[in-house]
């Protein structure tokens, strides 16, 4: 069964497209952080960053960069918060990859980074050491 996505990109329903080529299609969120909020997705289902094909992500930020000088430009937003929420722990609802590209204004509080925390002693190395060697 199609996802939602799949349903905009075949014009099964409606959405308000700002952006589309052959790789991606870009369209305001229903649910928006702030007015403006855009959606990049792929045409070629993907479900995250996990199994993405390289090219089509890296297609994706371009065209991120793209709606996002567009909103600057076009709303007056001081700033963009680009976030790619990956797998159900990191808040994806939808399994069909996409970025969110958010306006953000001085003062408007509508998106927060998580929280901070701090390393141990030694523990920032050892954390160094396991990503270095699971690049390999």
């Amino acid at each position: 069964m199609p996802d939602i996505f799949e349903k905009i990109i075949s014009r099964e329903i409606p959405a308000e497209i700002i952006y589309e080529d052959d790789m991606v299609i870009s369209f305001l969120d229903i649910s928006p952080v702030n007015k403006g909020h855009a959606l990049v997705v792929p045409k070629k289902k993907f479900v995250n960053i996990f199994d993405g094909d390289p090219n089509t992500l890296r297609h994706m930020i371009v065209i991120a960069q793209k709606i996002a000088t567009s909103i600057r430009k076009g709303l007056g937003a001081d700033g963009v918060n680009i976030v790619m929420n990956n797998e159900a722990a990191a808040g994806q609802k939808i399994f069909h990859a996409h970025m969110h590209i958010i306006p953000r204004f001085i003062g408007d509080e509508a998106y927060h980074a998580a929280r901070h925390t701090q390393y141990e002693l030694d523990e920032i190395e050892n954390i160094g050491e396991k990503l270095r060697t699971a690049l390999t």
